[in-house]
């Protein structure tokens, strides 16, 4: 089955269900000590451990569903696990917590490495999706790489100084709603940089 079979909000569920999940669950255990095993649990440990075979459950739906998953998909799975399993396993929610860190310097470090050698690894990944010029990929492709870099950035600090309350609120919606947001202010960009308009005059003729 592909992406045009699916109901319209089978996709965004799959990929936003399991980030709602981890925000209520931790909503309710949040306070709550577990003893497992003779060692203690916080309930922010045992919500990342839930979160991970989540997850994984819902990524399995999706490829199986439509055949694959993008390899920004990808990376953050793998990510998911090896931050998880190390959160649950030292028994220390910082792992989790640096995992946005390292997923967005991971995308930015590959956007920039491909601006470094003169072509958009973005347009790539995402030139059925966007019709844009060679020049307008190029201009998002600098543009999503500082923000990626940005986000690592702001990631830590709020970690780092914040509650880990607050944390969780900024991971749940904060970072959702940045990259909506940066989508959204480069109207401009997609609008003077499109190839529709080319394609169907190319057409009429």
């Amino acid at each position: 089955m592909s992406e045009k079979n699916l109901p319209g909000w089978l996709k965004p569920a799959l990929e936003l269900g399991p980030i709602l999940g981890f925000f209520v669950a931790y909503l309710i255990l949040k306070d709550r000590i577990f003893t497992i095993g003779g060692t203690e649990y916080e309930g922010f440990i045992i919500v990342t451990a839930l979160f991970v075979p989540v997850l994984l459950a819902a990524m399995g739906v999706l490829w199986w569903l439509t055949g694959h998953l993008s390899k920004m998909q990808i990376v953050t799975v793998v990510m998911v696990v090896v931050f998880g399993g190390l959160t649950v396993w030292f028994n220390d929610g910082s792992f989790f917590k640096m995992k946005p860190t390292i997923i967005y310097l991971i995308f930015g470090g590959v956007l920039g490495f491909g601006l470094l050698r003169g072509t958009s690894y973005l347009q790539a990944l995402m030139d059925s999706m966007l019709p844009l010029t060679d020049e307008g990929w190029m201009i998002l492709t600098r543009r999503l790489t500082m923000f990626f870099i940005g986000l690592a950035v702001l990631n830590e600090l709020i970690w780092r100084t914040q509650t880990e309350t607050m944390w969780v609120y900024f991971k749940t919606f904060g970072l959702t709603a940045a990259i909506f947001v940066f989508f959204m202010t480069q109207g401009r960009l997609f609008e003077a940089h499109s190839t529709e308009d080319k394609d169907a005059t190319d057409t009429s003729d």
